[in-house]
């Protein structure tokens, strides 16, 4: 069966605002964060909110514009070495934010159900390297969400992305 013969659930600029949504939220989650607890507090062994954050920002930018320039390149935080205030990782999540955009923009249709080999590790269809990219932010947003808890601040609604 053909897939692009098949009706559309979503169409792609209902993605990258469903993806936007999910990013906009997760920044208003790192504005939460007291400055100090943003870098230094973790539960149980987890890693700080900042190295969370550090690892969001090495997958959704570069990892899309690794797919829309058919670039594998190797997952590296080296990046985010550099930031040491939360404002530069808010400074750095809207550049992001706009480069996803741009390359965005790049993607036909078409491409979704080519194959990419995602940093070297994973050959997915690249709807599905998108959709690891949601879940993966996703999951450590909820990280997050439990750290703000345990220091008495109330996150902000999940539901409003």
């Amino acid at each position: 069966m053909n897939t692009l013969s098949v009706p559309q659930v979503i169409s792609t600029q209902d993605l990258l605002k469903h993806w936007q949504g999910h990013r906009a939220l997760t920044r208003r989650v790192i504005e939460a964060f007291p400055e100090k607890d943003f870098f230094e507090f973790s539960i149980a062994g987890m890693r700080t909110f900042a190295k969370l954050t550090d690892e969001l920002l090495a997958i959704a930018a570069p990892a899309l514009k690794g797919i829309v320039n058919r670039q594998v390149l190797p997952f590296t935080e080296k990046e985010t070495e550099n930031l040491t205030t939360k404002a530069q990782y808010l400074e750095r999540w809207d550049r992001d934010t706009k480069e996803i955009n741009d390359n965005w923009e790049k993607l036909s249709i078409e491409d979704f159900s080519e194959s990419f080999n995602l940093f070297g590790q994973y050959e997915f269809p690249i709807i599905q390297n998108i959709f690891y990219f949601i879940d993966n932010e996703v999951h450590h947003r909820g990280q997050g969400y439990v750290y703000l808890r345990a220091l008495g601040i109330e996150p902000p609604f999940f539901w409003e992305r």
